[in-house]
């Protein structure tokens, strides 16, 4: 089945990956593609709609990204974002001027009540604004429908045309209605069914990968993150017995999560599961080890070959799975065109396994519906919902050495937290949370004793996709529940510290 779909064509905008989810989330199919697709790759493509993103450049500069005017007479409804609104007016013969000083941020909007974009929105509203230029002057046969205090076109259209130019950012949510106004040109202009689902892409992935991998040898590494568990299990939908998954416990998951995968995996689902226990082969290997990116070689090195090792014992294989997402394959398109990584979920796996082709069962999928589709497919919560994990797990969490006893200690601290998060009923709203070791060792007084242990921090940070990043406000009553508990039940631990840094500056992750 050919779901329809929606063409986005990238320039190089902060926020185009976030236009192509908003509008997956109205049940509509997207891609975001280079911005330089040709006409008849376009006709080819056969869209419902085509939205031009915003993008850093000028539209009058030498160079600048541009489109063939011939795509405005395709009869296909076009909706132009910040710079595609003012490449809009540009191809099109109307006027883009420099504004003296840049607008960004929250702003005050006026809608046209007429505006088939605007329907049931607010006349009077607020948007999100981040440009310099502005279309000073609308091309002939088109009107304005929107208007702010310092941007006389703010919103303009040919509605005959159907062709829709907004200067401000409808896809983020600081402007208010946005959603309606995307629902209303996807709905409303293009006339979309809305056939894009997480069941239907269950039910059709399936059945083609049944047709693809029947009678064939499957191979994944099943590291326990969401992405290779739900692809893992998309595949054994299709391969059944076929499928063997490979898991390497390397001793640096978080607390009772080894144990889940073998549960959830090969206990519930019948999976052909091989676990790998090389815990002390990577502690030994990390013995008197530092430095954060000295660990991560080491344990990356040591995966690959326990990998290959457990690999060979299976043979050669026709299909090697990895559970790529749509965000590892798409970069921005500007410049000359977008550029596709060459990406691989475990670095330099398959330079080391014998197979003949990569099965990628969720390279068209978003983060968020990855977890969708594990819900689709019975997952539980703990596993789809589970938060960014790093690939070297815990020894990136612990500054310095990593030794047994650091490993429990932050087992325990990092399951309280966890732990007391969702009691809290804050899991959902927080992006990641997590317990780090430090380097940094303090007195401490316990039971009349003196005590001198290494500090541990608490990091927790709400983000959209984890480029920026802002230290969530736990409420205090729940700080002091996790801090009380870690004092009391973990051992080696006698001050808690929380971060108040938000990224940029600060990393997410302290290593």
């Amino acid at each position: 089945m050919r779901h329809e779909r929606v063409l986005i064509l990238d320039f190089g905008g902060q926020y185009n990956q976030l236009i192509a989810r908003r509008v997956r989330e109205q049940n509509v199919y997207c891609d975001l593609l280079p911005y330089d697709m040709s006409i008849e790759k376009i006709r080819e493509y056969a869209p419902v709609g085509i939205i031009f993103t915003g993008g850093p450049n000028s539209v009058y500069e030498a160079g600048a990204p541009a489109v063939d005017a011939r795509i405005f007479d395709l009869g296909i409804p076009v909706l132009g974002i910040c710079y595609g609104c003012q490449l809009i007016a540009h191809t099109l013969g109307g006027k883009v001027t420099h504004a003296s000083t840049r607008e960004y941020g929250k702003c005050e909007i006026r809608y046209a009540e007429d505006s088939a974009l605007f329907a049931g929105v607010a006349p009077k509203n607020i948007c999100w604004m981040s440009h310099t230029d502005y279309v000073s002057e609308v091309p002939a046969g088109f009107s304005v429908t929107a208007r702010t205090a310092t941007c006389p076109a703010a919103g303009f259209e040919d509605a005959k045309r159907k062709i829709y130019g907004i200067q401000f950012h409808t896809e983020v949510h600081h402007t208010r209605e946005g959603e309606i106004i995307l629902h209303n040109f996807l709905y409303n202009v293009c006339k979309a069914k809305g056939d894009w689902t997480m069941s239907n892409f269950v039910a059709e992935q399936v059945e083609r990968l049944k047709e693809k991998l029947v009678g064939k040898k499957v191979l994944c590494a099943m590291s326990g993150g969401v992405d290779s568990a739900v692809a893992a299990t998309l595949v054994h939908r299709a391969a059944g017995e076929n499928l063997t998954c490979v898991f390497v416990d390397h001793g640096l998951l978080r607390k009772g999560e080894a144990e889940e995968v073998v549960s959830v995996f090969r206990d519930g689902l019948g999976m052909n599961l091989v676990k790998a226990d090389a815990r002390d082969r990577f502690l030994a290997k990390l013995k008197g080890v530092g430095d954060p990116e000295r660990k991560r070689k080491i344990i990356g090195e040591e995966f690959i070959k326990v990998f290959e090792a457990e690999s060979k014992k299976i043979g050669a294989v026709d299909f090697l799975v990895q559970g790529t997402i749509y965000p590892d394959v798409i970069e921005s398109g500007k410049g000359a065109s977008a550029v596709i990584k060459s990406h691989h979920n475990v670095g330099g796996l398959p330079s080391v396994v014998d197979f003949k082709e990569i099965v990628e069962p969720l390279r068209d999928l978003f983060k968020d519906e990855v977890r969708k589709v594990g819900t689709e497919l019975g997952l539980p919560d703990s596993v789809v919902q589970r938060q960014p994990f790093p690939g070297p797990g815990l020894a990136i969490r612990i500054m310095g050495e990593v030794t047994e006893e650091k490993l429990k200690t932050l087992r325990d601290a990092d399951f309280i937290l966890r732990d007391e998060i969702a009691k809290a009923g804050l899991s959902r709203d927080i992006w990641q949370y997590f317990a780090v070791i430090t380097s940094t060792s303090t007195v401490g007084v316990m039971g009349d004793a003196r005590t001198y242990e290494p500090v541990i921090a608490l990091r927790a940070v709400t983000s959209v996709d984890a480029m920026t990043a802002d230290w969530a406000r736990i409420p205090y009553d729940v700080l002091e529940k996790i801090s009380s508990r870690i004092i009391n039940e973990v051992d080696h631990a006698n001050r808690i510290v929380y971060d108040i840094t938000s990224k940029p500056p600060a990393t997410i992750e302290w290593e």
